[in-house]
């Protein structure tokens, strides 16, 4: 029963509603989640370790940065939950959380070693 009321206690709240809604299209480092959610990188480390502590997101290590993802091998019953959550969140609820990490992106290939062009 605690690992139930642990995946609801997850789901409950809205700043990890609006994470998951982002980690739909792929993975995400806490940086990108911080300038999508444009929230402080405690706070948001605090809601993925909540969504992580339930199973429903997953982290994977590469040098120094962890990437997250949402868990695609879950039990059918977690999954389920996960599909109809992300279903239910509208699409233009998350647009300027989706705007503002595009950008975030752009800028950050921009100024990566492999984004930069060789003249």
């Amino acid at each position: 029963m605690e690992a139930l009321a642990t995946i609801y206690h997850a789901l409950s709240e809205v700043t990890r509603l609006r994470i998951l809604k982002l980690l739909e299209h792929g993975e995400l480092c806490v940086c990108d989640l911080v300038a999508a959610l444009d929230m402080s990188q405690p706070k948001i480390s605090f809601h993925v370790a909540a969504l992580k502590s339930a199973g429903i997101i997953n982290d994977r290590k590469q040098g120094r940065w962890i990437h997250y993802s949402i868990v695609a091998d879950c039990d059918l019953f977690r999954r389920y939950l996960i599909t109809t959550t992300l279903e239910k969140i509208q699409s233009d609820a998350a647009a300027e959380d989706r705007a503002r990490l595009e950008d975030f992106l752009k800028k950050k290939k921009a100024a990566s070693p492999a984004g930069k062009k060789k003249a």
